[in-house]
Order: structure tokens, then C-alpha cells, then sequence
């Protein structure tokens, strides 16, 4: 009997594969994402199921196509799809979605990311606790879930969803620019050649020079985690060795983009949400645009001289899609390089994000290093992960320590300085670990403070 507690996390379904689930877990979650939809209002509409390339995804999603049918429920399969193509596909066709993808966990893993009609969100408080609590009782029985009553469509909509990219962002009048792209064998393997390359626009004056495009869901080459500095060691190199203006880096469902100046130097998550909340404002004056409690300082200062509204979310995709709704914000960022846009339903897109940079970069004449050092203003520690056994009674220690500073209890506690520095500690949800991010004017001040704050921490 599965354990749905130990799969089903606050935003999505994720675990190894046959270990933790398998495809009679998908089946029974399959029925429980279509009882969910009908006890919400969804009834009747068909539900569109994606997959990325991992071997295990087809029969994972086909058996979750099996649970939906047999509740008398039509289903769309889009077949191979990047995570913002469900999105886009959820968006347009306002239809329920579910894509099968660990996104960039490894091999053994996978997972699914649920969406209610209008790509709005599934989680914990939308939807998904009770699709593990239906799912988990249809195995509790040990019944396989009903017969398929319901047909099953195919549509192929990856043309449609690079032509819609292209409708938001228009790359046919930058300067040429030459972008090597790493898909670390994930699914912008699949899509970055239709928006970007040859089977978009001829025209596009862009030279794509491929890496690890194969579909490879055992990622031969390196996890497809661009998060990981590690991962971006071959796309640091391959932007120096081909004189290239741009690096682009996808996660391995391609909702996630990192970008890498033409020096190989990484551009920061913060200064692309500052850049493209730049371009968003000119469009559209006065805008909310949301950024997470993680980013750098010089974001919300940038969206204000821009004449934006800056509000500061909780991170966690489900705090950002939830103030964006509620603020009507044009644009949203992460510090982990997810970026929301309105103009695509509130939803994150990777591409959309790569595709602003380079229209950003192409329209004016300097290379990326002197255009992104524009957006980046400080000084960033990155995220630094510390074993603690007792969380809470740690950060109560560390905020005893400095007794004058500005505190913010908003997602973990930050605290702020007169000099303009600032850390933020927060537990993570599913490890016994402590996460500090340290941001400050100068690189002596924040390694002062980055390693006082440590010391404190691991003590």
C-alpha cells in the first residue's frame, strides 16, 4: 500500500518511480484529480495530460488518463510537453491539466504538476490535499479504479505555443545575436527549437547553437538542475568557445531559464526580473509586479523607479500565482528563476523569460554584462543550506544575536541593517535544514555577515 503523504508535496506530486509510485497510483490519482474537478465546479471538461521525456512518464500519464475515463471524463494527451506548454494548453483552451515531470530531480523521479481550467493552480489549499485523500482511499481498498467510460483525444500543440510566445515578445528586429542554449537532454530539447530555431521564423536573427537537445530522461550529460553551479560548467564554456553574445540554461521541464553573459558569467535570477519588469512596466505603466521575499533588493527599488508597484510574496510558486491574481500584477519573479507572466495566464514560463532577455539584449548595442550589471546592484551569498535539528529554536537564537535589527517574520525571518544589508533564514518544508540567503552593498560586508550568521547556525 502507498503512502500518498510521502509523494504528495505542498504544490505537486513528486517521487521515485516504482519505489514510491507507480502506475496504479497514478490511476487512483487520476480519478481523484477528476472527483476534485467535479466537486469544484469543473464538471463535464475534458483534462489535458503532458509528459517529459523520462521513461517512465507515458505509462505514468496513460494510467492517470485510465482514472480520469473511468470517472466519465474526457481527456486531451498533448503527448511530449513542457511544463508551461500544460499551461499554455490549460490557458487557451481553458481546460484542466496535468503534466507529467520531476522537473529537475533525477532520474528515478517523477512527478505530476495538476492545474484547475485557466492554468490557475492546484495545491495543498486548491485542490491537492483532497486529491491525496480521495487517491489514497481508492488504494486503501485495494480495487483497481473502474473501466475508461470516457473517449481519449490527441492534439499536438507545440506549434501553437510557440506561435502564441511569439505574439508576446518579438524577436524579428533585434541585432544578430548568437545564443547557446543547454537543455541538459530536457524539454527545451523539444521546444527551444520551434520559438527559437529554424521551425519558428527564418527570419529570426538569431544563431542557436544546441546543447544536449537529445530527449534523455537519464540526462547522460549532467542533471538537468541549473541551480546547481555544476550544471553550468559546459554552457559557461561553450559561451566563451563560440564568441557567443548569450547562454541560456533550461531545467528539464523547461519552466525554469537561466541565463550566462557572454563572458560565461552567470547573470543573477534577481537582475532578469528587475530586466524583464522593466520591459513589462514600459508596456503597461503603474503595474503591480510581484517578487519573492529572496530577490535582491534591487528589485522592488527598480520596479519603483519604473514607476511599478513592488509587492513582496512568500516564496513558493502557489504565494506568487495567488498574489498575482489577487494585485492583478503584470509580472512576477523567483529568485530560483521562475517568472509569471499576466499576458500567460499568471503562469510560469521559462521561455517567455529567455525570449524578453534576448529581445532586451538585441535592441541596444552593449553585450550582456554591461546590460545586466544595470540590474544587479548588490552583493548575493546564494542559498546556503545548514543541517539543524531544531529550527525554530535556531532562528530564535540568530534573531536574539541582533537585537537591532529590523525584523520581517513574513517567510522565515529577515532581518534587515541600516547599512542596506539584510539575510533571511527560513526552514525548508520537507528537510531538517536551515536556508540563508545574504545580500549587502559590498562583497567584505556581506562575507562578514555571511559567515557570522553561519557560525551562529552551525554552532
Amino acid at each position: 500500500m502507498s503512502d500518498l503523504s510521502q509523494i504528495v508535496k505542498a504544490y505537486d506530486v513528486r517521487g521515485t518511480v516504482p519505489q514510491q509510485w507507480d502506475e496504479e497510483v497514478a490511476a487512483a490519482l487520476g480519478s481523484a484529480f477528476a472527483q476534485m474537478l467535479d466537486a469544484t465546479g469543473e464538471a463535464g471538461k475534458a483534462v489535458l495530460i503532458g509528459h517529459d521525456m523520462r521513461a517512465s512518464g507515458p505509462g505514468l500519464a496513460a494510467a492517470f488518463a485510465t482514472g480520469v475515463r473511468a470517472e466519465g471524463r474526457p481527456v486531451v494527451e498533448i503527448g511530449l510537453a513542457s511544463t508551461d506548454m500544460i499551461y499554455y494548453a490549460s490557458g487557451s483552451l481553458d481546460l484542466p491539466g496535468a503534466m507529467f515531470t520531476a522537473s529537475h530531480n533525477p532520474a528515478q523521479y517523477n512527478g505530476i504538476k495538476m492545474c484547475h481550467a485557466g492554468a490557475r493552480p492546484v495545491g495543498q489549499d486548491t485542490g491537492l490535499a483532497e486529491i491525496r485523500e480521495r487517491a489514497q482511499a481508492l488504494l486503501d481498498k485495494a480495487e483497481p479504479v473502474g473501466e475508461p467510460i470516457a473517449p481519449v483525444h490527441r492534439r499536438d500543440l507545440l506549434a501553437d505555443y510557440a506561435a502564441h510566445l511569439r505574439t508576446l515578445v518579438d524577436l524579428s528586429g533585434i541585432r544578430p545575436l548568437t545564443v547557446v542554449v543547454d537543455a541538459g537532454n530536457g524539454m527545451a530539447g523539444h521546444t527551444v527549437p520551434s520559438v527559437l530555431g529554424d521551425a519558428a521564423l527564418s527570419a529570426l536573427p538569431l544563431r542557436i547553437v544546441p546543447m544536449y537537445f537529445e530527449l534523455d530522461g537519464t540526462f547522460p550529460n549532467h542533471e538537468a538542475n541549473p541551480l546547481d553551479p555544476a550544471n553550468l560548467v559546459d554552457l559557461q564554456r561553450a559561451v566563451v568557445a563560440h564568441g557567443a553574445d548569450i547562454g541560456l540554461a533550461f531545467d528539464g521541464d523547461a519552466d525554469r531559464c537561466f541565463v550566462i553573459d557572454e563572458r560565461g558569467e552567470p547573470v543573477s535570477p534577481s537582475a532578469i526580473t528587475a530586466l524583464v519588469a522593466a520591459r513589462e512596466l514600459a508596456k503597461h505603466p503603474g503595474s503591480t509586479v510581484i517578487h519573492n521575499l529572496i530577490t535582491s533588493q534591487a528589485v522592488p527599488e527598480i520596479i519603483s523607479e519604473h514607476g511599478g508597484k513592488p509587492v513582496v510574496a512568500r516564496v513558493g510558486h502557489s504565494f506568487i500565482k495567488a498574489e498575482m491574481a489577487r494585485t492583478n500584477a503584470i509580472f512576477g519573479g523567483e529568485h530560483s528563476a521562475h517568472y509569471y507572466f499576466r499576458d500567460f495566464w499568471f503562469a510560469d514560463t521559462g521561455m517567455l523569460a529567455a525570449m524578453h532577455t534576448l529581445a532586451a539584449l538585441g535592441e541596444q548595442p552593449q553585450p550582456l554584462s554591461a546590460l545586466a550589471a544595470e540590474y544587479e546592484r548588490y552583493v548575493a551569498s546564494g542559498e546556503i543550506n545548514s543541517t539543524v535539528a531544531d529550527q525554530a529554536a535556531k532562528v530564535a537564537e540568530v534573531r536574539a544575536a541582533y537585537p537591532d535589527a529590523e525584523a520581517d517574520e513574513l517567510d522565515g525571518l529577515t532581518l534587515r541593517f541600516p547599512d542596506g544589508a539584510w539575510f533571511n533564514l527560513r526552514a525548508s518544508n520537507t528537510e531538517p535544514l536551515l536556508r540563508l540567503n545574504v545580500e549587502a552593498p559590498t562583497v567584505q560586508r556581506m562575507t562578514s555577515l555571511r559567515d557570522d550568521v553561519l557560525d551562529r547556525v552551525r554552532r
